[in-house]
């Protein structure tokens, strides 16, 4: 497929860019019509190959699923403009029921950056409880070093989410995101295509801004509660600062000052500024939509 870029309007503010950055995938569900799912099915019965590039060629799929306003919306306000569409396709195409056959990894090319350059985006067609073997997440694992030999023999892990979901589902990941096969106990078929978008544009903040945000307000701690113990305690909500950063367009801006310092301070609503780096306040009068 030729390369070709896509824009759109933004769908994510301040705080929902803050929580991909922390947990480091996003679920939307059923956001795909229930005939393109039905027809996505069929077409992948059809031909049944774990890499059908084919149906990339086909205009009903693309309008509905690769240019799928929700889930557009989102890429968009993570990558920024005119997004680099997907040019291949892949499908986990399982036959049910099925062991576990694929442990805890990331996926080949994984790089530890606060960049975020490109996304991994899965497609449930069908309906996927947890008999049809969902993928599994390990929330917050992308800021977390680990080569597939040294994690894969892992088992269950407190904290994976597993992606159940109705079917037109789709969801957004970091690439560098700990996920798994598990195993399903129905009988059937069950698909999960995958494909990237890329970055084209320079980072800024050009998403769904609130010009009352401050950043000593926003949340970087990762997790539902405070020391969240798959990142270690104290220093997990600077990865997080440092990526949303990035994505603002402050490259080379940041730089944790240590002790309880900012983010830290923000996070255990401390009223001090000390180690706020410069640039956000700039950055929030400046912003398009602020």
């Amino acid at each position: 497929m030729r390369e070709k870029t896509y824009d759109c309007k933004p769908t994510l503010t301040d705080e929902d860019v803050v929580d991909f950055c922390k947990q480091g995938f996003l679920i939307l569900e059923n956001v795909v019509p229930d005939e393109v799912n039905l027809r996505t099915t069929e077409f992948l019965t059809e031909h049944p190959s774990l890499a059908p590039h084919e149906i990339l060629n086909e205009e009903w799929f693309v309008e509905a699923v690769i240019k799928n306003p929700a889930a557009t919306g989102a890429v968009r306000s993570l990558l920024g403009a005119n997004i680099l569409l997907p040019t291949w396709m892949s499908n986990h195409r399982i036959e049910c029921p099925r062991q576990v056959n694929c442990g805890w990894h990331r996926d080949g090319g994984a790089v530890f950056t606060p960049r975020l350059d490109f996304l991994q985006v899965f497609y449930y067609p069908q309906d996927t409880p947890k008999a049809l073997g969902p993928t599994e997440v390990l929330p917050s694992s992308h800021f977390i070093r680990g080569r597939r030999r040294f994690i894969q023999h892992y088992g269950n892990i407190r904290h994976g989410a597993w992606t159940t979901a109705p079917a037109g589902s789709i969801f957004i990941t970091h690439y560098s995101i700990w996920h798994r096969a598990t195993a399903a106990t129905a009988s059937g078929v069950r698909n999960l295509l995958k494909y990237l978008y890329w970055r084209t544009v320079p980072p800024e903040r050009d998403w769904v801004v609130d010009g009352d945000v401050d950043a000593m307000e926003l949340n970087f701690l990762p997790g539902d509660r405070p020391g969240n113990p798959i990142l270690e305690t104290w220093h997990q909500c600077i990865p997080v600062a440092q990526m949303f950063y990035w994505l603002c367009g402050l490259v080379g801006e940041f730089e944790f000052t240590g002790g309880p310092s900012w983010p830290i301070s923000a996070t255990q609503g401390w009223d001090t500024d000390i180690g706020l780096p410069p640039g956000f306040e700039l950055e929030q009068k400046s912003a398009p939509n602020a």
